[in-house]
């Protein structure tokens, strides 16, 4: 396919520039719509003159609509972006960011969706389909377990899933590590049952709390019904789990001052369950918690990474000097171009 861009180019350059033109306000108004051109112009570097003559366009053939909000996407709009995707991508050069990626962080593999997380809240839905869409191409049939971290993304990304990944799959999702420290809505338990909701599947819950001592753990783990859910977990098949900028995460889980301060001072870049990582990998702070450890994941046919943002993208990349290789990778290209940037 990209030879016959390379083609187009050559007897039809304007041809390729309009679609791309086109395709860029189209996903914008679906991203942020209702929008106003005013804002579509400060957005997206065009004149306001042009923007008229463009969306004009689009009007009429029924991919916006007009709303005394702003424009909005249609329902024939939202089919074109969808069946364009693949296309545009390619015009965008994302498959061959992609492959360099992947190279780069030594993983198998990298799916890469057009915008920055950052600023555009709609790029993680289209991730989600992509983690979707990736599991029913990884999962083997038959009976799957899949342990699923939480958090801010991992619950977006549970709202994608569908039934068809279940079809001809006994699936059985679990969260990957104990934690009741963060809000009920994005806890690994709730983003693992909304998961198994979504597609039709069965669950286990750990209830456990956060950030007790080793020592408080120990007991923990001589009951039996903790030891049962535990053993599932660590013997997954597969996981799903993000990646999260350091300080943030720290934050977020209400770690105290003086642990804050040494990531800080350890110049903590991301997070990735419960281990925190400086910018050349090195782990520097680990939360002691029951559930999956780095070291499971090698032993694991799917691992599933998400994180999005070009705020992610050092998170990411200190991460990835752990994942095993057979790694992949959902991001964007906000992430993507300040990774390959290095």
């Amino acid at each position: 396919m990209h030879q016959e861009f390379e083609w187009i180019e050559e007897i039809a350059p304007d041809l390729v520039e309009v679609m791309a033109q086109r395709f860029t306000i189209l996903r914008y108004i679906f991203w942020t719509g209702p929008v106003g051109r005013r804002t579509l112009s400060q957005e997206l570097g065009f004149t306001e003159r042009f923007l008229r003559t463009e969306t004009d366009f689009l009007k009429d053939q029924g991919l916006i609509a007009t709303t005394r909000s702003g424009m909005i996407i249609t329902i024939k709009g939202r089919e074109v972006i969808q069946g364009l995707r693949g296309v545009m991508d390619q015009l965008a050069g994302i498959r061959q960011q992609e492959k360099e990626l992947a190279s780069l962080l030594g993983i198998e593999r990298c799916f890469i969706v057009s915008g920055n997380a950052d600023e555009q809240s709609k790029v993680v839905v289209a991730m989600g389909k992509l983690v979707n869409e990736s599991l029913e191409a990884l999962l083997p049939d038959g009976k799957n377990v899949i342990a699923v971290m939480g958090g801010t993304t991992m619950a977006l990304i549970a709202d994608c899933l569908t039934p068809h990944l279940a079809e001809k799959r006994e699936l059985l999702f679990v969260p990957a590590r104990g934690g009741l420290g963060e809000a009920v809505e994005i806890q690994a338990n709730s983003v693992s049952a909304k998961m198994a909701l979504r597609t039709g599947s069965k669950h286990r819950a750990l209830y456990v709390p956060e950030q007790l001592s080793e020592e408080a753990y120990a007991p923990l783990l001589k009951e039996p019904s903790i030891q049962k859910v535990v053993k599932l977990i660590r013997g997954s098949d597969a996981v799903i789990h993000s990646v999260g900028s350091a300080i943030s995460m720290a934050k977020r889980r209400g770690m105290s001052p003086e642990v804050l301060a040494m990531l800080r001072k350890a110049h903590a870049v991301g997070e990735a369950f419960g281990y925190f990582f400086d910018e050349s990998g090195k782990i520097v702070y680990k939360i002691p918690r029951i559930g999956l450890q780095l070291e499971d994941l090698t032993k694991m046919e799917c691992v599933i990474a998400v994180a999005g943002g070009s705020s992610k993208a050092k998170a990411i990349a200190a991460y990835m000097k752990h994942a095993p290789r057979q790694t992949c990778l959902v991001t964007d290209t906000g992430a993507a171009k300040m990774i390959l940037k290095k």
